[in-house]
């Protein structure tokens, strides 16, 4: 090979290379949606009440949710269209459901995290302010942002949180474990596969990594992305796993750092708000030091910051969209996802003036709620990208068809135990 061509060739490798790492968004916006309360709450506590005991759980529950979260890319990267469109082709009435179950999301999930970002920005703040006032000032912080820089602000901001947040807790896990396991020799964890344990993991579940209709709201970041650079296939994917892994990896790390610092200790997590939030903080700065306390504060604010700015321009993207389809009106008004944003952020303060004082019962009544209607979503993805012409690529290969129906068996299926358990038993 000549040295021009291996020039060449160098180049158009360290070229993919660099349009792979700019291609990474969706992905990583989806991960900052992820990481908020099935993260830094079901997999921490997770850890500190089970050990390790919950560890292949929590890998099996993203395996098999892969497929499904993965078919918004597919069928964006397909057909140009987002998963919403999608809903609406095949018939008017998957439409409806969609759009009746995300607006009910859209409004408990954003409460929640409003709520939970509420409590640690008064962890850190001068002077005592209620939770509602705390609320109202997040809420209105997001949408400054969002109304100013739409998709390259939520963009941005993403990356910065994610980043900053793997690096603080991979060093308070690191730490951690090199202090050892906190419990007593002969401490005996409670068993995780007991029926009594059964409304615990319904809760993890839930959210973990997310509810599946954050896979409408990827395939909605995806066309935004296509308007601002070239996106293909290959580039889309990438980002896909790079995000969705990494919150695979980050829901482990959150469980070790429970099972760690917390497991065996006789620690039980706060429900208030701001006493779990501070709790939290000290749970990180036990580990890593005092000093660190406030840099803790201020991070884990910006990590449950960054997945209430991703759900409120999300859940208002997929609203908007689905009411323009319902109209039967030209999408991309932007008018339209601008008012759900203000509409789902005030629907949310009204739910959090009546939950001001309960984070973690606001939280749960979430996760249950995101664990009952995953099945929905799921067989939903899985019938439009198996019924549409997908360019081969990007068309179920047969070891993810056998994965969506193990997944689809295991979803309804543990649906089943939990309705039998909550309302038969």
């Amino acid at each position: 090979m000549s040295d021009t061509a291996s020039i060449q060739t160098s180049a158009e490798g360290g070229s993919s290379i660099k349009q792979l790492i700019q291609s990474l968004g969706p992905g990583i916006m989806m991960a900052a949606a992820a990481v908020g309360g099935s993260h830094l709450v079901a997999s921490t506590k997770a850890g500190a009440i089970y050990g390790w005991q919950l560890a292949g759980l929590i890998l099996l529950v993203n395996l098999f949710k892969y497929p499904f979260f993965r078919a918004g890319v597919q069928y964006t990267m397909g057909t140009g269209n987002s998963l919403i469109q999608g809903y609406d082709s095949m018939g008017r009435s998957y439409l409806w459901i969609f759009t009746g179950l995300s607006l009910i999301s859209a409004i408990v999930n954003t409460a929640a995290l409003l709520l939970f970002s509420a409590s640690l920005l008064g962890y850190f703040l001068p002077g005592t302010l209620s939770l509602p006032v705390l609320s109202a000032i997040v809420a209105a912080a997001c949408l400054s942002i969002l109304f100013a820089g739409h998709y390259k602000a939520l963009d941005g901001l993403s990356k910065i949180i994610m980043a900053v947040l793997v690096i603080a807790t991979l060093s308070a896990v690191v730490i951690a474990a090199g202090n050892g396991s906190a419990a007593s020799a002969d401490f005996e964890a409670p068993s995780a596969w007991s029926i009594a344990s059964i409304g615990f993991i319904v809760i993890m579940m839930g959210w973990m990594p997310a509810p599946i209709e954050i896979s409408c709201l990827t395939s909605l970041w995806l066309k935004s992305q296509q308007k601002e650079q070239k996106v293909t296939a290959q580039s889309a994917l990438f980002d896909f796993n790079v995000g969705y892994i990494g919150t695979a990896i980050l829901a482990i790390i959150f469980l070790s750092l429970g099972a760690l610092v917390l497991h065996g200790t006789g620690t039980e997590l706060k429900s208030s708000g701001i006493g779990f939030s501070h709790q939290l903080v000290g749970l990180y700065a036990s580990t890593i030091g005092e000093w660190s306390r406030y840099l803790i504060a201020v991070i884990a604010f910006f990590c449950i910051f960054g997945s209430t700015i991703t759900v409120i321009d999300g859940y208002s993207r997929a609203l908007a969209e689905s009411q323009l389809l319902l109209q039967k009106k030209p999408l991309d008004q932007r008018r339209y996802h601008n008012t759900w944003m203000v509409v789902v952020s005030a629907a949310a303060m009204g739910i959090i003036v009546f939950f001001s004082s309960a984070l973690m019962p606001l939280l749960n009544f979430a996760m249950v709620l995101a664990f009952m209607t995953t099945p929905v979503f799921a067989l939903l993805n899985y019938r439009l990208v198996a019924k549409t012409a997908l360019p081969k690529a990007l068309q179920w290969s047969r070891t993810m068809k056998v994965l969506s129906w193990a997944g689809l068996t295991y979803l309804f299926g543990f649906l089943a135990v939990f309705i039998w358990w909550k309302w038969l038993m």
